[in-house]
This record gives structure tokens, sequence and C-alpha cells, in this order.
């Protein structure tokens, strides 16, 4: 009998990871997208051996963490790293390469045991890393499936980090192009507040970076700066 597996992301992106899974390996492939699915009732009628999880914002229940193997995948070396934002803490640490770590999901952040790590560059722009990333969240769901591999735990001295906010993606006090450079390019992706400057009138955000000895450019949107309005839509 064959095995059900899922796959679990908001990402519209991952819809091209379903249909390779989907395609290319055995079995019957549910594809979830929304919270409002991923419910102790539905997965019990599935029955998947494993619930695969790319990307996902939202707490997953014990009662289902605790039921199903649910494998997450985070863009640090665990137990190096645990939290939020791990693309942008490290590119701000000056790190070029990370581990893409596949591990089962528990009641602990990011802690569960590992079932392998791929090596991942950081070079270029946040969507360009994601799309790498992409691939290899591909080839460790192949390689769990295909080996049956057995998690094992987290080994290493722990490091957590705290999801970076809105305001931090603020570029004002910056004083090496380098780190112009890796601001923009760290946040240059769909669904993240892309670095900024604020002149008064008008927020000023930069995607598309390119970094040579002297300069670096890169595509400017200016904005009207809401902050800046009175009551009656009129900028101060």
């Amino acid at each position: 009998m064959a095995h059900s597996y899922i796959l679990v992301s908001k990402k519209q992106r991952h819809d091209v990871l379903y249909q390779r899974l989907a395609s290319s390996l055995q079995g019957q492939w549910h594809l979830i997208t929304d919270k409002t699915q991923l419910s102790l009732e539905k997965l019990t009628a599935i029955n998947p051996k494993y619930i695969f999880i790319p990307h996902w914002s939202d707490k997953i229940a014990d009662e289902i963490t605790e039921r199903f193997a649910c494998i997450m995948f985070h863009m640090t070396d665990l137990p190096y790293g645990r939290g939020g934002s791990p693309l942008q803490n490290l590119i701000v640490r000056g790190h070029e390469d990370t581990q893409l770590s596949a591990f089962r999901c528990n009641e602990q952040l990011d802690a569960g045991p590992i079932y392998g790590k791929l090596l991942l560059s950081l070079a270029g722009t946040a969507t360009e890393i994601f799309n790498r990333a992409d691939l290899l969240v591909g080839q460790l769901i192949f390689d769990i499936i295909q080996h049956d591999i057995e998690p094992i735990p987290q080994v290493g001295q722990v490091t957590t980090f705290t999801r970076r906010l809105a305001e931090q993606s603020n570029i004002t006090n910056l004083d090496k192009l380098s780190d112009v450079y890796d601001y923009i390019r760290m946040l240059d992706a769909d669904g993240y507040p892309n670095a900024f400057l604020n002149s008064g009138e008008f927020i000023l955000t930069f995607t598309d970076a390119v970094h040579d000895e002297e300069q670096v450019s890169a595509q400017v949107i200016f904005k009207r700066n809401a902050k800046q309005k009175n009551e009656t839509g009129i900028l101060q």
C-alpha cells in the first residue's frame, strides 16, 4: 500500500516543489496552503507518513506534532541559529554559506532531531537564496523518503536568533557599502520589508542591488511617508 505525504506551505513558489515531488516520488501527495486545513481531523483522515513543512508561520498544534512526523526546514546549522529571520540574521553576521537543516518539529522551537543537512550558499538576493533552498528541500525530502532516515538529536551549543522587525530594514545609519548591499539583497524577496531610507516626506525602498568596489547601485521606489500626514491626509 502506497504511503501518503503532505506538503504544507503558504508560499506560492512551493507549488512547483509540490508538483515535482508528486510526479517523482511514489505515494499519495496532498498540498495544504491554509491553516484551517491543518487540523487533526483532516490529517487523521489522510494518515500521512510524513508532513513536510518548507514554510509555515503559524504554530502547529502539539496534538499534531506528537501524532505525526512533521518535518520542518531551517536555514541554519542547527542548533546554531534557532529562531526567527535566519537568512537575514546569518547575513548580518557575515556568513557566506549555511546548512539547510531538516528536523522533526516538537514542542520546542527548532529543537527537534535532525534528518539531514545540506550546504546552502547565501550569495545573491533573498529570492535567489530561497530558490536554491527549495531545490535542497526537495533533495532532503527525496532522501528522507527513499532511505527511511531516522532523525538524530541535535548536538552542539544552542544559539538563538531573534525575529527581525521591519524598522531594522532602515539603512540610514550604515557606514559600509558592503553592509548597504547586504541589507538590500537580504530583504529582496516577496513578503519582506525592503531596505529603506526615510527622507521625511518620502520613504525610499531599495531592490536589485549591485555592488562593486566603489558603489552600490539599486532600483529605488519613492513613496509618500504616511506618518507625515495629518488627519486630513495632507503632508505636514
